[in-house]
């Protein structure tokens, strides 16, 4: 028997907020998180903007100095919105608590890891000497420490799976989470991803793949469906969901923030970089995801699209709303949040879920920032610049990645 799977808990590090409410508060506002770099020297970089976590303190989410002063930057921000996400649902698994240990998973991903931790390794093999690589390299800089780091605060020893898959990381990752629990193979899993990748050598590779705007006012740069869209914008953060099965949470007496019911994922199978231009394939997850979840025109949705601003993907995504959805493409509530945060990388798909999840919720669809020029090929509704009230009965999100990875994860409002 298949089981239902609840949502429980969220937590974010963000641009635009390191906690809940801030973070869904600003978004509805209209904030934008981007501001240029100051976490290191940009003289040489051809970019110079980004949207950097501000005012972070580990110690604000029980992280200790000597566990931070070891850890890159990736690592950190997981466990401060596992943090989040764990205490806002309550669950425990040490010893007198309220589940299994071995029932308890994590699915936390991330699109690079601790590439910090690899330039300055780098640099010390190449200017110091192999002596002077740090013992804590590999442990450090490996892409699932941050889940494994997750499970050890959290002794949760049950299913732990990193997934990467690019800009597509922490979609795929609590799509996954969700398939585990609804088959049975865990009672509630932390799902999500992380991003820390502002350094001058990622920067340096996206600009010289012409991949990021070279937009010179950060407030207006990430320009998702505007027809004077340039790129992307990187940004680094977390975000983090607890997956639960439904009566687990239910005899628990846990708070449900909404029901998790679909999941997609395909691939282009195309292009190293570039979407399928027809959207096809991305449509395909989308499909997979509202057909799983029984989506009916009857459903009042929202879409937190993956809307990065380049100006392939803006056009493909659109495409595959129109194919996924029909004549109720154009009735859909759509946005993209990045114009706020810019893009997390594999943490996006998370935090974008939690936008989702909080849209659900709330009954307010939150808007796609700086659209003052609508592209005549994205010609959908994508809430430009004010929030709108929607009393919503499903949301989805979708990512799409380099590599072609597509995923898609589909909400809908607990009864």
């Amino acid at each position: 028997m298949q089981k239902r799977v609840a949502v429980t808990g969220i937590g974010v590090i963000t641009p635009v907020g390191n906690d809940i409410e801030t973070y869904w508060k600003n978004l509805l506002a209209g904030v934008c998180g981007i501001d240029f770099i100051r976490s290191i020297p940009t003289d040489d970089l051809p970019v110079r903007i980004a949207g950097e976590v501000k005012d972070f303190n580990p110690a604000d989410f029980g992280i200790e100095a000597g566990f931070a002063r070891k850890q890159d930057k990736f690592t950190i921000y997981a466990v401060a919105a596992a943090q989040q996400a764990v205490l806002q649902s309550g669950l425990n698994s040490f010893e007198g608590g309220n589940i299994d240990p071995m029932r308890f998973g994590v699915y936390v991903g991330s699109g690079i890891g601790g590439f910090s931790t690899m330039m300055c390794e780098t640099e010390k093999i190449l200017t110091e000497g192999a002596k002077w690589v740090s013992p804590l390299f590999v442990p450090t800089m490996i892409s699932n420490i941050a889940a494994g780091n997750i499970a050890i605060r959290n002794n949760a020893c049950g299913p732990c799976l990193p997934v990467v898959t690019a800009c597509a990381t922490s979609t795929h990752a609590i799509g996954e989470a969700f398939r585990a629990i609804k088959h049975g193979y865990a009672d509630a899993i932390i799902a999500g991803g992380t991003e820390a990748a502002v350094i001058s050598l990622t920067i340096a590779g996206f600009a010289n793949a012409k991949a990021l705007s070279r937009s010179e006012d950060p407030k207006y740069a990430s320009l998702p469906f505007n027809k004077n869209r340039g790129g992307f914008v990187m940004a680094e953060g977390a975000g983090m969901l607890i997956l639960e099965e439904m009566e687990h949470a239910k005899a628990r007496g846990a708070e449900i923030l909404c029901e998790i019911s679909g999941y997609g994922n395909t691939c282009d199978a195309y292009h190293v970089t570039a979407p399928r231009p027809c959207g096809t394939t991305q449509a395909a997850a989308i499909s997979a995801a509202l057909s799983e979840a029984g989506y009916t025109s009857n459903d009042r949705l929202y879409i937190n699209a993956h809307g990065t601003g380049t100006a392939l993907n803006d056009t493909t995504e659109t495409a595959a709303f129109k194919l996924a959805l029909g004549d109720d493409a154009y009735k859909a509530h759509i946005s993209s949040t990045k114009g706020a945060t810019g893009h997390l990388l594999g943490a996006a798909g998370a935090v974008e879920a939690i936008a989702a999840v909080l849209a659900l919720k709330d009954g307010i669809v939150p808007p796609t920032i700086n659209l003052d020029e609508m592209d005549p090929e994205c010609d959908l509704d994508y809430t430009p610049n004010i929030p709108v009230k929607a009393d919503l009965t499903m949301a989805i999100s979708d990512s799409l990645g380099f590599g072609g990875h597509n995923g898609c994860i589909a909400f809908r409002k607990y009864k």
